[in-house]
């Protein structure tokens, strides 16, 4: 797989930069246009994007640096090659709740209506952003057949992508990609029900995201660890109690949209 996207003199853009800047701007898109019907000024959707949007890129490459620490502590300056790969999405979630926090309270915003569009901008951006990491030949999963792969009438690039150090592996990344989309169908639609309170776009990208992700991760070769355990399985599993929680808070003490 050819990861660069276009090379002047000496300086490499790679697809992986370019497609994460493509879902960044596209979820970036979406919760300004969404913070309109929710009558949060646009400057200020705008001032918190600016600001937490890099955060939360360091925040997610200090957790995925973190849990490999043993190769990173003898290779520091790696640390800084973003483009090879290693930002972990939940470091950045952390980084951005923390960010959405403070602006929430300094600026006396419903944290649940920020965050129900917030997560509708998340999705799409990791919709996109797996395609990242098919172009950096990661976040695959097991060694499969060349017949598996054509059984799931997957496109030829795909399968050709799939094959990587002498075997076809599961496209994992493609396994994500499309349960993510699904979510977003599911949230847009019942961001339209009547039956729509504050929170309930949230509780269902936790629960959602959460159950997709640990269900996948299952099969990923290359999950950051703690021990034995995959960490995105412990996160995973947390989001899903999390959701559940926002989902009775938002049933019992939620607003309905108007």
């Amino acid at each position: 797989m050819n990861s660069i996207f276009l090379k002047i003199g000496n300086i490499y853009i790679y697809w992986y930069s370019v497609i994460l800047l493509i879902g960044f701007l596209l979820g970036c898109f979406i919760v300004i246009k969404e913070s309109k019907k929710i009558g949060i000024n646009k400057d200020k959707i705008e001032n918190f994007i600016f600001y937490t949007i890099p955060i939360a890129l360091i925040g997610a490459r200090i957790y995925y640096v973190l849990f490999n620490l043993d190769y990173y502590l003898k290779y520091p300056v790696d640390i800084l090659k973003v483009w090879e790969g290693g930002l972990a999405i939940h470091g950045g979630i952390i980084a951005g709740l923390i960010c959405l926090i403070i602006f929430t309270k300094k600026n006396k915003i419903n944290i649940y209506k920020m965050m129900d569009i917030l997560v509708i901008g998340l999705i799409i951006g990791q919709i996109i952003g797996r395609w990242g990491n098919f172009m950096n030949s990661e976040a695959y999963g097991p060694i499969t057949s060349l017949e598996f792969l054509k059984n799931l009438y997957l496109p030829k690039f795909i399968i050709d992508g799939m094959f990587i150090d002498g075997n076809y592996h599961h496209p994992t990344f493609l396994y994500e990609s499309l349960w993510n989309l699904i979510g977003l169908i599911i949230m847009l639609i019942v961001k339209t029900r009547k039956f729509n309170r504050v929170g309930y776009t949230t509780s269902i990208y936790l629960i959602w995201y959460g159950i997709g992700r640990c269900l996948i991760e299952s099969l990923r070769t290359d999950s950051l660890m703690l021990f034995n355990i995959k960490i995105a399985q412990l996160v995973s599993i947390l989001f899903i109690i999390i959701g559940i929680v926002v989902f009775i808070y938002s049933k019992k003490k939620g607003e309905k949209y108007e």
